[in-house]
C-alpha cells in the first residue's frame, strides 16, 4: 500500500503531518521505539500506548530466527503476537547481518546464526517472504550497508547491489493492500553515490522511502551534508514518508528534521536506560553519579512521565546502584516517555513559527552537544 503524508506544516525545510496506512495512522515527525525480538527491551506492551508510542519496529533478523516466522504468522502477525495493538515496522534485517561479516554474493548473504551457528542464506525475495509472515503494517527491503568510511568502489558496489535487490523485492512483494514497502537510499558519504541510488530507487515508486547507511561510524556533520544534498536535488516525492533509519539521538533528529525527514527510530533511549543514564532537557543525566543520592528532585522536573511524578533521582540511583530489576524498566520507561514528549515538542515548534523551531534547535544542541 502506497503511503501518502497529508502535511499540515511547512517549517524552515520541516513538516509536519498525517500518514494513513491500512491499518490506522500516525502523526509526524515519528520516533519508532525499537522492539528487536518482539519486545522493547525491559518494557511491556501494554505500556507502550501510555508512553505514546505510534509505531514500534521489530528486527526481521532474529524474529525469523527466533521464534521463526512461521510461528509469528500462526499467532496472526507481529502486533497480535507481541499484545500490541498499534502499528509496527520491520526493517529487513540487513543491518544485523551485515554486523556478522557474511558472504554477500549479488543472490544475496550468507551468514551464520547467531543463536546456534546454523547456516542461512537470505535473499531479497527471502527477506520480503519472511516480513509477509511478520505482518508488519511497514517492511523493508533487504540492502548492503557499508560501514564508514569505505572506499568509493565497495561504496558503489553497496548502493548497486541494493538498487537490484529493491529491484526484486518489490516484484516479489505480494501483500500489496495491508503492507507497505519501503525501499532503502545508499551510498555512503558520496553526494553523487547518494542522489544516483535516490534517483534509482525512486524510480521503482516505492510505497515510502528510506535513508540507509548513517550513523555507521561518520561524524554527525557527514550524516547532515548527505541530507542536505538529498532535500537540496528534491530526491523524494512530496507526498511519501521518508525515514531515516538507526536514528535517535536527540540533536540528530532535530536536524534530521529540519531537512525533511519525517520518521526515526533507535535503540538510544531504552540502550541508555538500562545503563542508567536518562535523557532530560537539560540533558543527558547520569543517575549513578553520587551527586543524585540524596536528591528529592524527579529526574527532569519539566517530564510528565509517570516516573518522574513518583520518584526521586536519589531512589533511581538506589536501583541501579543495587541493580534492582526494576531500575532498567523505570529509566527506560522515562527515556521513551521524555522521547515521545520531545517528538510532541518539535511537531508543535513546527505548527508554531520559525522561532519557536530554532528555539527548540538551539535548547537542544546546547544541551547534548
Amino acid at each position: 500500500m502506497k503511503l501518502e503524508i497529508d502535511v499540515k506544516h511547512h517549517r524552515l525545510g520541516a513538516r509536519t503531518g498525517i500518514v494513513q496506512t491500512s491499518k490506522s495512522q500516525f502523526n509526524t515527525p515519528v520516533f519508532m521505539p525499537v522492539g528487536t525480538r518482539g519486545a522493547i527491551r525491559t518494557i511491556a506492551a501494554h505500556d507502550y500506548k501510555e508512553l505514546g508510542a505510534e509505531i514500534v519496529l521489530g528486527n526481521a533478523y532474529h524474529l525469523m530466527l527466533r521464534p521463526g516466522a512461521k510461528t509469528v504468522s500462526d499467532f496472526g502477525g507481529l502486533a497480535k503476537f507481541s499484545g500490541w495493538d498499534g502499528l509496527t515496522l520491520t526493517d529487513s534485517g540487513g543491518f544485523q547481518v551485515f554486523s556478522l561479516s557474511p558472504k554477500v554474493h549479488d543472490d544475496g548473504v550468507r551468514f551464520r546464526s547467531t543463536y546456534d551457528g546454523s547456516l542461512i542464506e537470505l535473499t531479497p525475495e527471502g527477506a520480503v517472504h519472511t516480513q509477509e509472515l511478520l505482518g508488519a503494517d511497514i517492511q523493508m527491503v533487504l540492502d548492503v550497508c557499508s560501514a564508514l568510511p569505505s572506499d568509493e568502489s565497495t561504496l558503489r558496489q553497496a548502493m548497486i547491489r541494493t538498487h537490484e535487490w529493491a529491484k526484486r523485492a518489490k516484484k516479489a512483494h505480494r501483500r500489496v493492500g495491508d503492507q507497505s514497502l519501503f525501499g532503502i537510499i545508499q551510498g555512503g558519504d558520496s553526494e553523487l553515490l547518494r542522489l544516483e541510488s535516490a534517483r534509482r530507487t525512486v524510480d521503482l515508486d516505492f510505497d515510502g522511502y528510506a535513508i540507509g547507511g548513517l550513523s555507521v561510524g561518520e561524524s554527525r556533520q557527514v550524516m547532515i551534508d548527505m541530507l542536505d544534498v538529498l532535500e537540496e536535488n528534491n530526491s523524494f516525492p512530496q507526498n511519501q514518508p521518508r525515514y531515516l533509519m538507526g536514528i535517535g539521538d536527540p540533536i540528530g533528529i532535530i536536524e534530521a528534521v529540519l531537512r525533511g525527514i519525517d520518521m526515526f527510530d533507535c535503540v538510544l533511549p531504552t540502550r541508555l536506560g538500562r545503563h542508567g543514564v536518562l535523557l532530560t532537557w537539560e540533558g543527558k543525566l547520569h543517575i549513578r553519579n553520587a551527586i543524585h543520592a540524596k536528591s528529592e528532585e524527579p529526574i527532569d522536573s519539566n517530564c510528565s512521565c509517570k516516573v518522574c511524578r513518583n520518584y526521586s533521582r536519589g531512589f533511581i540511583r538506589h536501583l541501579v546502584a543495587q541493580r534492582e530489576a526494576s531500575a532498567p524498566y523505570l529509566c527506560s520507561l522515562h527515556n521513551l516517555s521524555w522521547m515521545f514528549q520531545y517528538m510532541n515538542a518539535i511537531r508543535e515548534a513546527i505548527k508554531t513559527s520559525d522561532v519557536a523551531l530554532v528555539s527548540l534547535r538551539n535548547k537542544i544542541v546546547s544541551a547534548y552537544a
